[in-house]
């Protein structure tokens, strides 16, 4: 018996030049924190003044916190959340990549709880508290295509102190809207494009191979698939396709779906512990890394999902042996990589060193816990250690 529930309460304007519409959607009160990164990109692209001159066109007033790095600390989180606790602020809005709408997503959600973003965590050292009060509202302006934080209420946070990076989320902390307009991703730069749209592919694989798999989520997860094997290589080698651009950030944005829908798996959590001990590591780079050895080791305990991704990225396996057929999508995915130019990307050059993959295995089984639930085969501690070893180079 099919059964499932499904829920994704967040608005959605996609498409191009949709951020215009900012200046006439209705928004959740008269002043908004506005969350971006440190970086000099929203200001040099223009994209952060077109969302303050909508905020000003609606009578709207505003506080800027411009300090989120990439892989967001909870030290940020907090302090963006105290500064709109302390002024009274209706609600958030964040501008930029994943890192700064996962940012706003956790400041809007402290900033109506009390005591640290670590109590409520459910993971790792977490306290795992009951969230009592829903997050003040949140708007996404979103600036890349890759995580699809804006269509899910996750958080992905790093606590610098202790080495881990968990995800975590509630109801609440869904965006209320979330502008999606390819036109403000067309300045991404090629390694970026690339790495952030393999995040997105690597959200479908691991929910259409999880545990937690609907058919709602499967349709997501081979759209998604569909769509970066056709035009991930295209936005790489021309960034100002427009038509190419528009298809990424849709597969993105149903990534972020699939996270709703199903869930992804313990390939998630190694690439947490990675990113979590080098912060400088981006994440869909994280996943690159890992991808080849840990696809190579699931491939014969979900034979027929396998197969059903290698068909949507236009793997043809009539002919061959039963046990080979599954590791044409490891093909198709060696291949993609190839063709989007991050086929070269290695651990060592973001200085993990060889002696860390028990370290890396255990701090992933420890902190996102939850992800290995999701696999349909349980990974022991060293079968973990076994596909770093793998992958690492």
């Amino acid at each position: 018996m099919i059964e499932f529930n499904f829920s994704i309460p967040t608005k959605v304007l996609f498409g191009v030049g949709k951020l215009d519409e900012l200046k006439r959607e209705p928004l959740p009160g008269r002043l908004a924190l506005v969350v971006v990164s440190n970086g000099k990109t929203m200001k040099e692209t223009g994209c952060l003044d077109r969302v303050l001159t909508a905020l000003d066109h609606q009578g709207i007033e505003y506080m800027i916190f411009d300090k989120v790095h990439p892989n967001p600390s909870k030290a940020s989180v907090m302090e963006a959340a105290q500064i709109a606790r302390d002024n009274f602020c209706d609600f958030v809005v964040g501008v930029g990549g994943a890192s700064t709408i996962d940012a706003a997503k956790g400041a809007a959600l402290m900033a109506r709880n009390p005591g640290d973003l670590w109590d409520y965590i459910v993971t790792g050292s977490g306290k795992g508290k009951p969230v009592k009060n829903q997050a003040l509202p949140i708007v996404a302006v979103i600036t890349t295509s890759g995580s699809g934080t804006e269509a899910n209420p996750w958080i992905d946070v790093t606590n610098e102190e202790l080495h881990e990076k968990i995800g975590f989320g509630v109801p609440s902390t869904f965006p209320t809207l979330s502008i999606v307009d390819p036109e403000l991703v067309l300045t991404v730069p090629p390694f970026l494009t690339a790495v952030q749209g393999f995040d997105a592919f690597f959200h479908a694989a691991e929910g259409f191979i999880a545990k937690s798999a609907t058919p709602i989520s499967e349709a997501f997860s081979l759209q998604v698939i569909r769509l970066i094997s056709k035009n991930l290589p295209k936005v790489v080698q021309d960034g100002s396709d427009i038509e190419a651009r528009t298809n990424i950030a849709l597969a993105a944005l149903l990534s972020g779906m699939v996270q709703v829908t199903s869930s992804c798996t313990s390939e998630h959590s190694m690439e947490h512990a990675m990113s979590a001990f080098h912060p400088e590591l981006p994440h869909g780079a994280g996943m690159l890394m890992i991808s080849e050895a840990y696809f190579s080791f699931f491939a014969k305990y979900v034979p027929d999902r396998f197969i059903k991704m290698a068909h949507m990225m236009g793997e043809v396996t009539d002919g061959l042996p039963e046990e080979e057929k599954p590791y044409t999508f490891v093909h198709a995915l060696r291949q993609l990589k190839e063709k989007c130019g991050v086929d070269h990307l290695k651990m060592s050059d973001y200085g993990i060193q060889a002696d860390e993959m028990e370290k890396l295995a255990r701090n992933a089984h420890k902190t996102m816990s939850n992800l290995f639930a999701m696999d349909r085969y349980t990974l022991s501690l060293q079968e973990n250690v076994d596909i770093f070893k793998a992958a690492y180079r």
